[in-house]
């Protein structure tokens, strides 16, 4: 679990909430349901009429991430390109055929496969960098829908506040009626900016960072796999993958 995430949504909550108490405000005074249904109806509605389906529901398991990120070892990986190098150098490369079978990671699964299957290091390149970039791109598209989350999330805080105001207004008479109307005014205002600047954007920000993280972590196995169908020593192919290391 990552445990900075947890802290800092945490952290995030307690300043708002301990802010609001230690000016002498009341938790009930942030609660108000009207302006979260403005806020989080309306920006969850402009979010699906801008999204397909697809990146969407991507969108939605990566959400995980957040808290579970996969688990992505440069060293592990390292390791195991050196010993496919090894049992290539000794066995050939039909000795890999192995190492296909209990691989996990579909990515180096296929490119063991195409050494596997005699195909050289120009073949190999072609299919594992189309393979990557499609990930990538398919998982940052779904992280973008989170930043298009903090994009509008403010902005129908607005119309929430105008709303509010001008159920105000229409109130002007009834006294009762001014203080629902300027807490939806001012409350739908909260939600919209700290539904973005707390949680959405932050959202989408590490998990464009995870993304990258893993495109890094298969352009190591690219690479490897490419030394190994060039016939390269062992133990220069692991020198080269050091420098893939943080």
């Amino acid at each position: 679990m990552d445990f900075l995430s947890l802290l800092g949504l945490t952290l995030a909550i307690a300043a708002i909430v301990g802010g609001n108490l230690l000016e002498g405000g009341h938790v009930s005074a942030l609660l108000n349901g009207p302006a979260a249904l403005i806020v989080l109806g309306g920006t969850l509605g402009a979010v699906l009429l801008q999204t397909p389906f697809a990146v969407f529901r991507r969108a939605l398991y990566m959400l995980q991430w957040i808290f579970f990120p996969p688990r992505i070892e440069l060293a592990a990986g390292i390791g195991n390109v050196i010993k496919w190098s090894q049992i290539a150098r000794k066995d050939g490369l039909l000795g890999l055929e192995a190492m296909t079978d209990i691989e996990h990671d579909p990515y180096a699964r296929k490119g063991l496969q195409l050494l596997v299957d005699g195909a050289d290091s120009g073949a190999i390149r072609n299919v594992l960098e189309v393979d990557l970039e499609t990930q990538e791109s398919r998982d940052l598209r779904a992280a973008k829908v989170f930043e298009s989350m903090g994009g509008y999330s403010p902005t129908i805080g607005i119309i929430g506040a105008v709303m509010g105001l001008i159920h105000v207004m229409e109130n002007l008479a009834d006294p009762t009626q001014l203080g629902r109307g300027i807490a939806v005014a001012f409350v739908a205002t909260i939600y919209g900016v700290a539904f973005a600047n707390l949680l959405v954007l932050p959202i989408g920000n590490k998990l464009k960072v995870i993304v990258q993280q893993q495109s890094h972590y298969r352009e190591m196995i690219l690479e490897g796999l490419l030394s190994i169908a060039e016939g390269e020593n062992p133990r220069a192919i692991e020198l080269k993958l050091q420098g893939f290391m943080d």
